[in-house]
């Protein structure tokens, strides 16, 4: 095979895959708390055997999740809170257990406990579900996470900072599963009655997709005409011989 083939084809693999981002950076623009992810590319050198010149090829060798906060929607629910900084909010899993989110869209299950738009029951420092006392429906919630009401404390939320937040791996469901403990946060502000929106931009993502389409048409129209090329070549000694 061609080394032009080979590097095509590499060119190709890497746009497959930046592609899949932006497609799930758009579908997440409405998501609360959901953090766009971005791929990196980096030259890998390959020698071939029995050549004496070195290919230079792309290779997608990860991505990364930014880190800006999404713009703060006041919507009215007491129940509902918002991050401000790098935490991230302990969840229980179906498993029992704990996972991360940044969407703070709660509400009360029939158990009364602090759940999140799949049920999931909110954990407090502790690591265990907050629940609401009954008769106590005006809750208040400070910048530090605790939760109150009529003068006496429920619980606390846990909220988490983590020294490198692309440790934590997406499991779906707004949640984030990572083997790190994390640590308890010092500089993430808990803002009640208000949701994190998505930091996807959705001009700046439309424009990538717009982009990559191009490029990726543009790549396989010069692996075909190299195909084409070589198939001619072949032809011609064919029948020359």
């Amino acid at each position: 095979m061609e080394n032009t083939i080979y590097i095509g084809l590499s060119r190709l693999s890497a746009l497959q895959q930046h592609m899949s981002l932006v497609a799930n950076n758009i579908a997440n623009i409405n998501t609360p708390g959901y953090k766009a992810n971005k791929i990196l590319f980096s030259e890998y050198i390959d020698k071939p055997k029995g050549m004496n010149e070195s290919m230079s090829m792309v290779l997608d060798y990860g991505n990364y999740r930014v880190k800006d906060n999404g713009p703060i929607k006041r919507t009215g629910n007491q129940l509902d809170v918002a991050l401000e900084g790098q935490g991230f909010l302990g969840v229980q899993a179906q498993d029992g257990t704990v996972m991360y989110t940044r969407n703070g869209s709660f509400s009360l299950n029939a158990s009364r406990q602090l759940v999140t738009q799949q049920g999931f029951p909110v954990v407090d420092e502790g690591g265990q579900p907050i629940s609401i006392p009954e008769g106590q429906n005006e809750i208040a919630i400070d910048e530090k996470g605790s939760l109150s009401a009529n003068n006496s404390t429920i619980g606390t939320l846990m909220v988490k900072e983590f020294n490198n937040i692309d440790t934590l791996e997406p499991v779906g469901n707004s949640l984030y599963k990572t083997t790190e403990a994390g640590n308890p946060s010092t500089k993430t502000r808990v803002i009640q009655g208000a949701i994190e929106g998505s930091n996807t931009q959705g001009v700046v993502e439309m424009t990538d997709m717009i982009d990559v389409s191009r490029t990726y048409q543009s790549v396989a129209r010069m692996l075909q005409n190299e195909h084409d090329r070589i198939r001619s070549t072949i032809r011609t000694l064919t029948e020359k011989s």
